[in-house]
């Protein structure tokens, strides 16, 4: 399935945009890592939906707007997105720090929103449970503590690094310490309000995530009661990419 790139100018921000399939709308938001290529689990969704995939403000190559503060400034520029897209009933797919974005988007306007699908989504803190402190790994050691299964590392780290490749990696850094370094990875004002979240909500983990454990899950389960959770077995931090084929029948499942 091709995808097209287009660029998107919104709220005075130039979004690098990637599209491709049919079907209803469904909006990838990546986490810390951007999304610079298109996936094979990009590919699987965009056999049944609409595929969404833009770079946020700050990341790869869209802009780093002035407006650009914290994570609810990336929530209202989303719920803006799917306004000026026109997007109705949109699943939302969330990974890690999306996966929080996806979150704080919810709190706020779930009117274009039919379901959510969170990826070991950042957000909440949890007693006894901490993240990976990802602002201290070196490159080579975030990417081998994203994957249970090494191969997927060694494919990522085999690939040559061009000097682009690294100023978007260090502007990929620099946005997520604005918006996660103080406090770590999490909104505390956030969970007070996930009660607001009215649509179906699925939690996808990997069993073996060193990102972010999967006992955040609990937590998680906790407050969203009427969340559905799957953990997968012998799984990392990013399932749709580890396990794609099992994560796109997750979401296919799921959201219809």
């Amino acid at each position: 399935m091709s995808f097209a790139q287009s660029t998107l100018r919104l709220d005075g921000c130039n979004v690098s945009l990637r599209r491709g399939g049919k079907g209803a709308p469904l909006l990838y938001l990546h986490g810390a890592g951007g999304a610079p290529v298109v996936l094979p689990f990009m590919e699987q969704l965009a056999e049944r939906y609409d595929v969404l995939v833009p770079e946020h403000p700050g990341w790869g190559l869209s802009d780093e707007p002035e407006w650009l503060e914290n994570i609810h400034d990336l929530a209202y520029f989303y719920l803006d997105f799917l306004r000026a897209l026109d997007l109705k009933n949109a699943v939302l797919v969330g990974s890690s720090m999306g996966g929080w974005l996806a979150l704080e988007m919810a709190v706020r306007d779930c009117s274009r929103i039919r379901s959510i699908v969170l990826v070991g989504p950042a957000g909440i803190a949890a007693p006894g449970v901490q993240p990976a402190d990802i602002f201290l790994m070196s490159p080579e050691e975030l990417t081998r503590n994203l994957f249970h299964d090494q191969s997927f590392a060694e494919k990522m780290l085999a690939q040559p690094i061009t000097p682009e490749m690294v100023d978007i990696q260090l502007k990929n850094r620099h946005t997520v310490a604005r918006l996660a370094w103080e406090p770590r990875l999490h909104d505390p004002f956030l969970p007070k309000w996930l009660h607001r979240i009215e649509v179906p909500v699925k939690i996808v983990w990997g069993a073996e995530d060193r990102i972010l454990p999967a006992a955040f899950a609990n937590e998680f389960k906790r407050l969203l009661p009427k969340a559905e959770v799957e953990i997968v077995p012998q799984c990392g931090h990013l399932p749709q990419t580890e396990k794609a084929e099992q994560f796109c029948d997750i979401v296919f499942r799921f959201a219809g």
